[in-house]
């Protein structure tokens, strides 16, 4: 006597399960389990890969070649339609302004993430803000020059008022010359007293903090983050 739950020796699992034959399969001849999906040809893509596809996230492998990028992008493209690919290319240049308009607030804003390489680290943090809290003659270098450029074009028409303006010029030449000296050595000498382990050369950080004083305020990227006339001191 069988219980209920034992089963029969003869019957196959699957029949005992399905209640009837099951279905066979056509190459090997087996019967296939109750509830059994052909396979498809190809495995089902994984969310993160169509992401990747899609441009939607990096791999994790760093950035890839130029050539792997152009064959995606033109499977991506036979996989749309006409419709499909020109929407697919509005929105990527839409969401690549946005990266860049973002990216630029960060930037004008100091995040390291977003500032280019020179302009990393907190010797240069440091040399931004005791420039941008100082008033110097050099900040008048672009529009001297501008001036300059009409005098010269003017020069033909006024000669001799074009020779006061550029003996003028020289004078302020010499004065822009003179103090961007003065402030280089300044700087680096804050720098040093400020980080005295820095491994950043006085020269390059000099400079850095002139190249800095010779852009009208208003113009210098990162955006001042200091007011004029704070106290910044090592």
């Amino acid at each position: 006597m069988k219980l209920p739950w034992q089963k029969n020796e003869d019957t196959p699992e699957t029949e005992s399960l399905s209640g009837g034959a099951p279905e066979a399969d056509q190459t090997s001849g087996q019967p296939l389990p109750k509830g059994y999906t052909p396979p498809k040809g190809r495995p089902t893509p994984k969310r993160r890969e169509v992401e990747i596809e899609r441009g939607v996230i990096r791999p994790a492998g760093g950035v890839q070649s130029q050539a792997t990028l152009r064959e995606r992008r033109k499977e991506l493209k036979a996989s749309m339609s006409k419709d499909e690919w020109k929407e697919y290319k509005r929105k990527e240049r839409d969401d690549a302004a946005k990266s860049r308009r973002e990216a630029q607030v960060r930037m004008d804003k100091g995040d390291e993430r977003y500032l280019l390489p020179r302009d990393q680290g907190p010797e240069r943090r440091f040399v931004r803000d005791w420039v941008d809290s100082r008033s110097f003659i050099n900040s008048w270098v672009m529009p001297v020059a501008l001036v300059l450029l009409v005098v010269m074009l003017v020069g033909t028409w006024a000669p001799t008022f074009a020779n006061i303006v550029s003996m003028f010029a020289m004078v302020l030449i010499v004065v822009f010359a003179i103090e961007g000296v003065i402030l280089g050595r300044r700087a680096a000498a804050a720098v040093r007293k400020k980080f005295p382990d820095t491994n950043v050369g006085g020269f390059s950080m000099g400079f850095y903090a002139y190249s800095r004083v010779t852009q009208p305020r208003r113009w210098r990227t990162p955006k001042p983050q200091v007011e004029a006339g704070s106290k910044i001191e090592p």
